[in-house]
């Protein structure tokens, strides 16, 4: 399914899903797989730096993507099988505190964006364009799995915009 399938456009997660253009939803997810690794040697100079006091650094942002890809994936997956139960938001800020990223190697979190990556494409792919449209509730917005899918892809161009523009600089 496309982008343009998904029939209502949530807020907030909208600043996401308006960033990934008319695509295959399954294909998106395939072709952004090696954008991280594409970076890899950019990400390597500067993954320990923040851009200003009080920022995540490249590392912390690559947690935070794995974090979020894994959350937008059990919401997605919950909706998919028909679980009625609000699901929460979740506060970024006391999860980011709350890593290893700068204990940990470049390559290890690089390793487990792509596994968990992985596991999205598997989820979305083994779903049917139903279960795909069916909607839930996420932090108190209507959302269905098709736009979480797609949030997944908006939330990884957001972050690697941000890569660009405030550490490739550096």
């Amino acid at each position: 399914m496309k982008r343009s399938d998904i029939a209502v456009m949530p807020q907030f997660f909208d600043r996401y899903i308006r960033l990934v253009e008319d695509i295959e939803l399954v294909s998106g997810l395939e072709d952004t797989l090696p954008l991280l690794d594409a970076h890899q040697a950019q990400l390597e100079r500067v993954q320990d730096q923040r851009y200003a006091p009080g920022k995540w650094t490249p590392k912390d942002i690559v947690q935070h993507m794995t974090d979020n890809e894994r959350v937008q994936s059990y919401r997605a997956l919950r909706i998919m099988r028909n679980d009625p139960t609000p699901l929460p938001g979740y506060d970024q800020e006391p999860w980011a505190r709350h890593t290893q990223a700068a204990q940990l190697p470049l390559e290890a979190l690089l390793e487990e964006f792509t596994i968990v990556r992985q596991a999205s494409i598997r989820l979305f792919r083994h779903s049917t364009d139903e279960m795909l449209l069916s909607t839930g509730t996420c932090s108190d917005v209507e959302i269905s799995a098709l736009a979480l899918g797609f949030m997944l892809i908006g939330h990884q161009y957001h972050h690697l915009r941000i890569l660009e523009e405030k550490y490739f600089t550096l």
